[in-house]
């Protein structure tokens, strides 16, 4: 069939966020959208004549039908070869593991991530560049830039393409092969872990609990943990993948995995518990009767890492998203390893992660990584944990409260104020930012503030600037409070607040979370003035 131009007209909203473009499904379903967006991201890669290029997405509500939509733009722009998961399906690591296996010039992944899917659910389109990596910044402003000025589109004439069936085809002299979304990705988990000590472990009666929630990471999880490791039938739950993620709201955290939280909190809690989210880069581990924070799991992966085949050699480095707690920082301290803090989204890792000065990263909101993709990678996190547990022997809470007898206790909380007015948030950033001059020194519901800025990232790599990242707030008594404005949500503005407290003392180790941090909560509220001007006198979502 033949290629056209089609002509067409910018739309002004395509502005890509920290994890590519996000909108609500029938924003992406007006006409022109989506292929706008695609032809302007293919118009920024330069060597696309006879590349591969590899397309999947999480499989949430439109997913399938923007798979074809790339294919067809793709075979139309010259490529020679794309890879596409079965289904249209691959979670984003396995994505980044696929371009880098297969040495493809990048990748156009399909996620909102963590965010709700169906019909009026969201939707999300970002580009992955040969590294496997979200694109830098330069990048995306680019396609940015070229959304504003597009005048047309060019796609292929061609039927769609049966994506249920593995095997090879063309579009228009492009080949299309229709990939196992998660051969290659299993085959590098086995470089990493040692499957048979795990397998061991799952013999000896060992129990865990994964839930999927009706994401991505279901096929993954039962062909590595049920198939590959042996773990009981029924130890993935929801692991179907859905449009609407089954109603499942796909974010592993207390609240929206409230069924494996209150399982593992329960009389007969299996040995480990462990949830992803929409498009398989998040995790949540929770042992019996104890949650781990993402910071903490962390902290935690990087003083055993070594426990794991794939880790025996040390770790370069560690990286922590600036809203992450510290707790990895003192961990690297003992290890006597750079630990390096930089802005959230994953793309600030990726040049830390290529020039070989880090091996392990994460971000508070239950993203955690290594060199081995440059994405984060939930199962990975919980295979790494499983790994750790059958080196060590010891049960996951255990090796928890050893951490913190070793290292102290980073009390941690965020509270999220969701679809807030988008000049109500700005005006409650813009005021924190004119008082960070004047914080230092003063006294505020007991605390007394140490430091305060608006937190600006220099990279060590490239050189590049990024500015405004969040306003830090750190007070004498050990505490932390970061205020910033999510760019991961769809509609009005979402405001994070992160709030966070020291606590070494052996007595101290194992207060409720609520008695630490209350009176760094309340200063919080105070000092940002969230409920006069947002209307909150409480957050969407705490966890």
């Amino acid at each position: 069939m033949a290629s056209k131009r089609v002509p067409t007209s910018p739309y002004p909203d395509q502005k890509p966020g920290t994890s590519g473009l996000r909108k609500k499904v029938p924003v992406f379903r007006q006409p022109h959208y989506v292929q706008n967006f695609v032809q302007a991201i293919i118009d920024c890669i330069p060597d696309r004549k006879g590349a591969t290029l590899v397309i999947g997405g999480d499989g949430r509500f439109f997913n399938e039908q923007v798979v074809q939509i790339a294919l067809k733009i793709a075979a139309a722009n010259g490529f020679g070869r794309v890879l596409v998961g079965q289904n249209g399906l691959l979670s984003t690591p396995a994505a980044s593991c696929v371009i880098r296996k297969h040495g493809a010039v990048g990748g156009i992944v399909l996620s909102a991530s963590h965010n709700p899917g169906g019909p009026e659910g969201d939707f999300g389109i970002k580009f992955n560049g040969s590294n496997g990596g979200p694109a830098p910044e330069s990048v995306t402003e680019a396609i940015f830039a070229r959304t504003k000025a597009i005048g047309d589109y060019r796609i292929s004439d061609a039927p769609d393409l049966d994506l249920g069936r593995i095997g090879t085809s063309e579009i228009d002299g492009m080949t299309v092969e229709v990939i196992d979304p998660v051969a290659d990705y299993a085959e590098l988990m086995r470089t990493l872990f040692d499957f048979e000590a795990l397998s061991k472990m799952f013999a000896s009666g060992f129990r865990m609990r994964f839930d999927a929630l009706s994401a991505v990471t279901g096929p993954y999880a039962k062909a590595i943990l049920e198939g590959a490791l042996g773990a009981a039938p029924g130890t993935v739950v929801n692991g179907e993948p859905k449009p609407d993620f089954g109603g499942h709201h796909p974010d592993p955290n207390p609240v929206h995995a409230h069924e494996l939280f209150e399982l593992m909190h329960g009389p007969d809690a299996p040995d480990f518990g462990a949830a992803s989210d929409g498009d398989g880069d998040r995790n949540m581990i929770v042992a019996p009767g104890l949650f781990v924070t993402p910071s903490d799991s962390l902290a935690i992966l990087a003083a055993h890492a070594h426990r794991a085949p794939g880790y025996a050699a040390g770790l370069a480095g560690v990286a922590r998203s600036m809203p992450t707690s510290r707790a990895v920082d003192r961990v690297a301290a003992a290890l006597k390893i750079e630990a390096f803090e930089t802005p959230t989204g994953w793309k600030f890792f990726g040049n830390l992660l290529d020039a070989g000065r880090i091996t392990l990263c994460g971000e508070e909101s239950a993203g955690t990584g290594s060199n081995h993709v440059r994405e984060k990678d939930g199962l990975w996190a919980v295979l790494l944990w499983l790994n750790i547990l059958a080196a060590t022997g010891k049960p996951a809470q255990e090796l928890v409260r050893a951490h913190w007898a070793e290292f102290g206790r980073d009390y941690y909380t965020r509270h999220d104020y969701e679809e807030i007015d988008s000049g109500a948030a700005n005006r409650l950033m813009d005021g924190l930012r004119a008082k960070i001059g004047s914080l230092p020194g003063t006294r505020i519901g007991g605390l007394t503030v140490k430091a305060a800025d608006d937190f600006r990232y220099v990279d060590l790599v490239d050189g590049s600037v990024t500015e405004a990242q969040g306003v830090r707030v750190t007070f004498a008594e050990d505490a932390r409070i970061v205020y910033r404005l999510s760019g991961t949500g769809t509609a009005g503005a979402t405001l994070r607040v992160y709030i966070e407290r020291y606590e070494a003392a052996p007595d101290r180790l194992e207060l409720p979370v609520a008695d630490v941090l209350g009176p760094v909560v309340a200063v919080a509220r105070e000092l940002a003035d969230i409920e006069a001007i947002t209307g909150r006198a409480e957050p969407s979502v705490v966890t």
